[in-house]
């Protein structure tokens, strides 16, 4: 399993001429506002004339390298637009910063200095996480990488409880993208479970881990139906944050199908290319619950994910099969690359055993929520409004953006099953997202729940300017701003 160096990231007072760059924010007001004009007064007027001569863009996102400037010491300056100053948050914040950091890591650079400012602690992190994660890329098989991550990143005129912040959930997140890169034969759930074991230990996190033994014994067969294609063997890993209060922990479930092949419903070559990414629920619990722990946070929680393949063989579950889920439901599979919500039902259930105040999973369930919502927006689905809503105003704290879909009865219906309790798949193609919320609804009782659909954003088919294709580690400053303020 690779692992990069862990990029050094810390804070400064000065800029200096020993940083192979110096990156500042600048803002399209009226003058141009923001710290890439408080450099030096020779240096301002440069940039004015650049901008005059319509050489330099400042809006949101856009990077303009510049070698030898007037009143700069480091050799190289990257002027980033921040867009209006009024409309500047965490959103922007990210991506800015990521999208500098990524322009310059086409070479390796031993230390960049970043200056954007005196900004709101939530906008300062959001910036730091974002300039760690732009530059690394998905190229991490490759000898001659195209992105090459920044060996040590300083940060002028930030708070040293925001650094640490970002720090770690930026560092989580490129766990989180790692994992969703890294190619199936090599990250299937065994390999998963060990990495995790890496995870825990480092953090001081409790894990146990389930085993197809103790996943029969428990009476899995949701999950195990799943499963009994692949010659890779299932795991369900439990772990488990203490924290400082003494309180039902809140849950984290995530769907960790390591490779997707759609089994029997066997999905095209092109749709399926890309299916080491089914797993991204359980990266980001993964993920999230290093941040918590590195971060010493007050609230208990508790995460778990069901690790499985999804592949054809001659012992693939197949359609008409009726599954017996480990809180006793049976469930008729009408479609088994609907094999997601299969899997989370029985983690769901295994949860509840945790006697958590709440239950949020994650999960690249459903093509439909990424139909409704594009690909940079996460569906989220409840029973709760209370804990949708904490979770909603998480996301907007931390700059990522979340939408709720309903959650009518009507919907539950379809999911009925004719010769058994329930159905798999929903009447027809529309409203799919949420039929397979409802049916994930069967498995959590009465506790608050949430459900995030993040098979959008979760990952990307194409680079973004500000970030490469592949995973992205969403929702993991959000969950962990969530978890803060629980």
């Amino acid at each position: 399993m690779l692992k990069d160096k862990t990029m050094i990231v810390d804070q400064e007072t000065n800029a200096t001429a020993s940083s192979d760059a110096l990156v500042v924010l600048a803002y399209d007001s009226t003058p141009p506002s923001g710290p890439a004009l408080n450099l030096s007064s020779q240096t301002t007027q440069y940039l004015l004339d650049l901008q005059t001569r319509g050489e330099l863009s400042l809006k949101t996102g856009k990077v303009t390298t510049l070698y030898s400037v007037p009143g700069v010491t480091s050799p190289i300056l990257v002027v980033v637009g921040g867009g209006k100053p009024e409309k500047f948050g965490c959103s922007e914040a990210y991506r800015c910063a990521a999208a500098a950091s990524k322009s310059l890591a086409a070479k390796k650079r031993n230390r960049v200095q970043f200056q954007f400012g005196d900004l709101q602690s939530d906008v300062s992190r959001a910036a730091i996480a974002g300039s760690m994660n732009g530059c690394h890329g998905q190229d991490i098989l490759k000898a001659d990488r195209s992105i090459n991550p920044i060996e040590r990143i300083s940060w002028l005129s930030v708070n040293e409880n925001d650094l640490r912040w970002a720090t770690e959930v930026g560092q989580s997140m490129l766990l989180a993208r790692e994992l969703v890169n890294l190619p199936a034969n090599l990250l299937y759930p065994e390999s998963f479970a060990a990495r995790a074991a890496v995870v825990a230990k480092d953090c001081g996190l409790e894990l146990e881990v389930w085993d197809e033994m103790r996943l029969r014994k428990e009476r899995c067969g949701s999950l195990l139906g799943v499963a009994q294609g692949s010659s890779k063997p299932p795991r369900l890993l439990i772990l488990r944050y203490p924290g400082k209060k003494k309180c039902p922990p809140l849950a984290l479930v995530g769907k960790g199908v390591t490779f997707d092949s759609g089994g029997l419903s066997l999905k095209p070559s092109d749709s399926m290319l890309t299916m080491k990414c089914d797993m991204a629920g359980a990266a980001t619990v993964l993920a999230t619950m290093q941040a918590i722990a590195k971060l010493q946070v007050d609230s208990p929680v508790v995460g778990l994910v069901g690790l499985v393949e999804n592949m054809v063989s001659g012992n693939s579950f197949r359609l008409g099969d009726v599954l017996t889920a480990r809180n006793g439901k049976t469930i008729e599979i009408h479609n088994t690359d609907a094999e997601g919500r299969l899997v989370l039902a029985d983690v769901l259930d295994v949860a509840l055993q945790e006697n958590p105040s709440g239950i949020i999973d994650l999960a690249t369930l459903t093509g439909a929520c990424v139909v409704a919502l594009g690909t940079d927006i996460s569906g989220l689905m409840t029973n709760n409004a209370q804990l949708q809503s904490q979770l909603q105003q998480a996301a907007q704290q931390a700059g990522e953006e979340v939408w709720p879909l309903p959650m009518s009865e009507h919907f539950g219906e379809q999911v009925k099953g004719k010769i058994a309790d329930l159905k798999n798949m929903g009447d027809g193609r529309w409203g799919g997202a949420i039929t397979a919320a409802k049916f994930l609804e069967e498995f959590v009782g009465e506790r608050p729940w949430v459900h995030i659909d993040i098979a959008g954003p979760a990952f990307y088919d194409s680079p973004k300017p500000f970030q490469d294709a592949g995973g992205t580690g969403c929702m993991i400053r959000s969950l962990v701003t969530l978890v803060e303020k629980l």
